[in-house]
């Protein structure tokens, strides 16, 4: 597959149904669906991938926190599950039925820590800057480029 140069990731898909190479800079992932979804699963979803960056984000964020603060934090597991919820209670939806994306973390902090700093870490984990992007107004620009 030909892959352009150009700054950031580049993420480029051919005639191999989903399968999806990405790069940044000397790094290759591969994504792809699940067989059940019509994918060879040769590599994680997107939806795996987006999951994937923010417990990495919420985990580095901690590990720089607690080194900074001295604190005892030996390791830091952080397991995301996405799925879609029915809003019942969401005032700004068009239809009751509606379902909205939810994103549950689960924190497991390894090391000697008081419940003061295990409750801190767990605000911080919220604060990463990854977790803050996909909260925020983002916006998008899509143009296509000729080659």
């Amino acid at each position: 597959m030909t892959t352009p140069t150009r700054d950031g990731v580049v993420v480029s898909i051919g005639r191999t149904k989903y399968r999806t190479e990405i790069r940044t800079g000397v790094h290759l992932v591969v994504a792809d669906e699940p067989a059940s979804y019509g994918g060879a699963d040769d590599g994680p979803s997107p939806y795996e991938l987006l999951l994937a960056s923010i417990g990495s984000c919420k985990a580095m964020t901690l590990r720089m926190y607690a080194d900074r603060k001295g604190w005892p934090l030996e390791e830091v597991h952080c397991v995301l599950r996405h799925d879609h919820r029915h809003a019942e209670d969401c005032e700004d939806c068009e239809s009751p039925n509606a379902k909205l994306p939810h994103i549950d973390v689960e924190l497991q902090l390894v090391g000697d820590l008081d419940d003061a700093q295990r409750a801190r870490l767990a605000e911080i984990a919220d604060r990463c800057p990854v977790h803050r992007t996909i909260t925020s107004d983002v916006r998008f620009t899509t143009q296509v480029v000729t080659e």
